[in-house]
């Protein structure tokens, strides 16, 4: 097998010791616009169930608990430990393993689906991030989705400012972020790459895979949910998605959304 780098070490510590990726999705609006339109794409891109689903990278299982209950047959990796034992205990009908999505101990063509809804902004990497649409790709049968997130070079700038904490210290590194696609952990989140979409596309078909699907995801109102609170049964929340459907496919809007979505046949 191919050896790689170890992954960076504050990935593991983040999501150990600082962050609580159980909360996310749930917690706030932000989070909860993610999930639902989220839910809402697979439903559209992924086989109708029973399929066998990879979720690479799938965190405590937010995804594929909701897809275990659909009918599918899904096994998650993850790069955390936590993460995979939250999975097991929270999950039993969801199989989980540790691993890293550039090297996974799969045979070819052993699924019908693979989702990668994490892997591509933790590699900064543009050679690692392909190296895991390649597998994802070498994983999935023949004519099956690879569907890939990544989070918006937009976003990170978008979000500090809606939070405040756009200062003379944070500023530059933002900027810095936003030239460059690398994020500085001291903005607040562990070791990640923000994609502009025309990347995304470059990444696919350096893995060999056809030019993807593009999708925004949370469409351009997310900042305000957050900002106003907005509850999932409020107008503006309802709002925030029909605007992110209604976008969802337009070039001049995609990078206002927080993640994109990209799906593209093995």
């Amino acid at each position: 097998m191919p050896q790689h780098r170890p992954a960076e070490p504050d990935i593991r510590r983040y999501y150990t010791e600082v962050y609580v990726e159980a909360e996310r999705l749930h917690r706030k609006p932000q989070g909860r616009l993610e999930a639902a339109r989220t839910r809402e794409l697979l439903s559209r891109l992924l086989p109708p169930p029973p399929a066998t689903v990879l979720d690479v990278g799938g965190g405590t299982g937010a995804y594929a608990g909701w897809l275990a209950a659909a009918g599918h047959r899904v096994h998650l990796v993850d790069l955390v430990p936590a993460h995979v034992a939250a999975v097991r205990d929270a999950h039993p009908e969801v199989t989980a393993s540790v691993g890293d999505a550039r090297d996974l101990p799969l045979p070819d063509g052993s699924v019908d689906a693979t989702l990668l809804l994490g892997p591509l902004y933790h590699l900064t990497e543009r050679a690692d991030r392909v190296t895991a649409l390649r597998e994802a790709a070498r994983l999935t049968r023949p004519g099956g989705p690879v569907v890939a997130a990544v989070i918006s070079r937009n976003a990170a700038l978008m979000d500090l400012t809606r939070q405040g904490l756009v200062d003379e210290r944070t500023r530059p590194i933002l900027l810095a972020t936003y030239a460059s696609g690398v994020n500085d952990p001291e903005t607040g989140f562990t070791t990640a790459y923000f994609h502009r979409p025309e990347q995304v596309v470059d990444e696919f078909i350096a893995a060999g895979l056809p030019v993807p699907d593009l999708y925004g995801v949370e469409g351009p109102l997310w900042p305000l949910l957050d900002a106003l609170d907005a509850g999932p049964d409020d107008q503006l929340f309802r709002d925030a998605v029909a605007c992110a459907a209604a976008f969802e496919r337009d070039p001049a809007v995609l990078g206002a959304s927080s993640h994109l979505l990209a799906v593209a046949t093995a």
